[in-house]
């Protein structure tokens, strides 16, 4: 335990060290956030604010994790999607500064599939994984084939949701913690077939930690931007310590945030395509609420207690699934 909270305190006071002189290399560099036209009107103030601060996550928490030898086979994958994606992340944001779009859609799905495919294959080989946990059921037989497709998908759909929440100054970063904090709990429980992982826990001490150190340069009014390099690498990375764990359905419940988003997206165009009108004023989500005239920092903060609420009963069903309640 002291080992967790040692690791989330380096984690913090890395990121907060290190951002200030960040930010003015960004801004040296001219890595200022475009704002696309279509969005909140009230979002163009928001340009030139830099951006990729993902990476310096990346780097704090790459670089305290081999520091603290953490290394092993519960934490081996998801440091490498982390790194992987956080990459692809990374030079997202490098063509949206330079163009104003980012990359097409496309690149960016194969990446992440190459990726999430890889991933979930080297789990369920490791792993032997040939069940997968079911709240307040138990586990229930999967074939291998099966599983990989199904956690490939999630890695990539958990990564886009997080990529789609990000829109609000503080909203993913914030919300992330809440849904790394209950992995982290969830990895300190030994269950029947599976010990205790303590250094998947730890690992998750170190995303935590740095993203609230994140969070003292991206509240609003945000002074950084997480960007892609590292929304699109902590919800890849998020999926695959659900998956090791072997909680992955739970991330239903977990990240029941970025599931809400990133349904608001896929509701939003089904129904203009089949329809020809919106369900919402405006998709992802958030921004619905922004034109309803909710304050950014409203929806920021009860977006986070939703989160925090979602992540205490995905823990208790946890606890009530493998205590047979």
């Amino acid at each position: 335990m002291l080992q967790i909270v040692i690791a989330l305190l380096l984690a913090f006071g890395g990121v907060v060290l290190l951002a200030p002189v960040y930010i003015g290399l960004l801004q040296r560099l001219g890595f200022g956030k475009q704002i696309r036209v279509e969005g909140p009107q009230g979002h163009m103030i928001k340009a030139g604010t830099p951006t990729m601060g993902g990476m310096l996550l990346v780097v704090v928490v790459m670089f305290l994790a081999m520091a603290m030898r953490i290394e092993d086979v519960s934490t081996l994958t998801p440091m490498l999607t982390l790194v992987g994606v956080g990459i692809l992340g990374a030079i997202d944001d490098y063509v949206n500064v330079q163009t104003g779009l980012g990359m097409r859609g496309r690149y960016k799905l194969v990446w992440q599939s190459a990726v999430a495919l890889l991933a979930a294959w080297y789990i369920q080989r490791h792993f032997s994984i040939n069940e997968i946990s079911v709240p307040l059921v138990g586990d229930v037989g999967i074939l291998p084939i099966l599983f990989i497709l199904f956690v490939a998908f999630v890695i990539v759909a958990m990564s886009n949701g997080v990529n789609l929440t990000d829109g609000l100054d503080g909203l993913a970063g914030g919300v992330l913690i809440f849904s790394f904090v209950a992995y982290l709990l969830i990895a300190l429980v030994a269950i029947p077939g599976k010990e205790s992982q303590p250094n998947l826990a730890v690992f998750c001490a170190l995303i935590i930690g740095a993203l609230i150190g994140f969070l003292w340069f991206n509240v609003h009014p945000a002074q950084i931007f997480m960007g892609d390099s590292g929304s699109l690498g902590l919800g890849a990375t998020l999926a695959v310590v659900a998956t090791i764990t072997t909680q992955l359905l739970l991330l239903a419940v977990i990240g029941v945030v970025f599931l809400a988003v990133t349904l608001s997206v896929v509701l939003q165009v089904g129904s203009f395509k089949l329809r020809g009108r919106r369900i919402f004023r405006m998709a992802p989500l958030q921004h619905h609420f922004e034109l309803i005239g909710w304050a950014e920092e409203k929806i920021t903060v009860r977006f986070w207690i939703v989160s925090a609420l979602a992540g205490l009963l995905g823990f208790s069903l946890f606890l009530a699934t493998v205590n047979g309640l």
